[in-house]
């Protein structure tokens, strides 16, 4: 998993990074220019020096050559002298030694050979007196590295302030849109360069996103007057057709199914709607709803699902538990978790518990394994074996107005026997 960082920190350390290379490579560039130059100077210096002892030796034979640099010996083939004898057999040029000096420590010296018209002359330099030097100049260099990485973190910190501020204040902006609920033009308040396209950007994404709103709001506000009104007929007309003195039992059922049908259809389409203006400003407290009372209905309204199979439809251990919800969202809830009971039950019982902080839904149907449990909560995922032309819906609805009011709603398989336990768990109760 990679690291996040700040943008600001990231362009910190890319300025630290960038003065420490920098500042190191010029130290090494430094030294090695003076190593170079220096060994040229020595060598150029060395040789000439004995090239001109040589020369103004064979013109006067009584010529004192002496080396106003370093120590120096000059003779003749014919001449006894006092030199090492590994340098008896060296070339003409410059070479690199190591002797014992005076001091009796190892030094380093460069050593100048010429041998012409029958002389040899040899000059050597003590190189190790530059070590010294050398020292200084890197105590030097270090300070410069440390100094110039210093600044590069200060200048990066500076410049990722004055960078980075159109940035934060963009996104400042942002945020006191979504405070005051309205969003406001963003171009005009930013200069006309990047940060300024991307607020042109945003702002064309903002019109595109309100218009989109302003269309679900005005698709939403139809949908509901539409719907409710042909089911406000369906319920009064059955209401007045119940009320006639001629109908049978049978015909009257039917009604009465009806009846039901058309408010389990208004319960849904509230909560839809509930649902669809509270994602966009937040859920409406202040209704309480008696959980039982729901209970009932629900299971009341279910039982015409069950078509004579053995199966045992009951509420029980009913205790008092009021919700902080309007009664079409519990009732949608419960209708979808019952329903899909009854839906997966062949024989057995459904029973419906209502606790001290929750609903308690069990079954002896097919089960479900442990695993699968929370992808039954995804759009589209139907149990195994289910049947009939469910899209798969109602499980998902179920998870989005429960995370809305904050209930927390699971379903896992039964431990005693087969089947599946569904429960919704409510922190925010209201106790009589």
């Amino acid at each position: 998993m990679r690291s996040r960082r700040k943008l600001r920190t990231r362009l910190i350390v890319s300025f630290a990074l960038f003065g420490i290379g920098l500042s190191v490579l010029f130290a090494m560039a430094a030294l090695y220019v003076r190593a170079k130059v220096e060994d040229q100077l020595v060598v150029n210096a060395l040789q000439h020096d004995v090239d001109n002892n040589i020369e103004r030796l064979h013109a006067n034979p009584n010529y004192q050559a002496h080396s106003e640099l370093v120590e120096g010996w000059f003779k003749s083939d014919r001449t006894l002298y006092k030199m090492p004898l590994a340098w008896q057999d060296l070339a003409s040029g410059v070479h690199d030694i190591s002797e014992v000096g005076p001091d009796g420590n190892m030094h380093h010296y460069k050593l100048a050979v010429r041998r012409k018209y029958g002389l040899i002359g040899f000059i050597r330099y003590d190189v190790s007196r530059d070590e010294q030097g050398k020292r200084q100049l890197m105590i030097g260099l270090v300070a410069a590295v440390v100094l110039f990485s210093l600044f590069s973190l200060a200048l990066g910190i500076w410049l990722s302030r004055r960078v980075l501020r159109p940035v934060t204040e963009l996104a400042a902006r942002l945020r006191d849109f979504r405070r005051i609920g309205k969003a406001e033009p963003l171009a005009p308040h930013v200069a006309d360069d990047e940060i300024g396209e991307l607020a042109q950007a945003l702002d064309e994404y903002s019109e595109r996103l309100t218009a989109l709103v302003e269309r679900d709001r005005e698709f939403n506000s139809d949908v509901s007057h539409e719907l409710r009104t042909p089911l406000a007929v369906i319920s009064s007309t059955t209401e007045l057709l119940q009320a006639s003195p001629d109908l049978n039992d049978k015909l009257r059922e039917r009604l009465k199914r009806i009846e039901r049908s058309s408010r389990q259809a208004t319960e849904m389409i509230e909560a839809l709607l509930l649902l669809s203006r509270a994602e966009r400003r937040g859920p409406t407290f202040g209704e309480i709803t008696e959980a039982a009372k729901v209970a009932e209905d629900v299971i009341e309204s279910q039982r015409p699902h069950m078509r004579g199979k053995p199966v045992d439809l009951r509420l029980r251990s009913v205790q008092p538990l009021k919700v902080d919800a309007p009664a079409s969202v519990l009732a949608v809830v419960l209708t979808n978790l019952v329903g899909n009971a009854i839906k997966y039950t062949q024989h057995g019982e459904v029973e419906v518990s209502i606790l001290e902080d929750r609903i308690v839904i069990e079954d002896t149907g097919r089960g479900i394994k442990a695993e699968e449990a929370d992808a039954l909560f995804q759009r589209g995922t139907r149990g195994e074996g289910a049947t009939g032309s469910g899209a798969g819906l109602g499980l998902a609805i179920v998870r989005r107005l429960c995370e809305l009011y904050g209930w927390h709603v699971a379903i896992r398989p039964r431990e005693d026997v087969v089947g599946v336990v569904a429960t919704v768990l409510f922190p925010r109760t209201h106790r009589s």
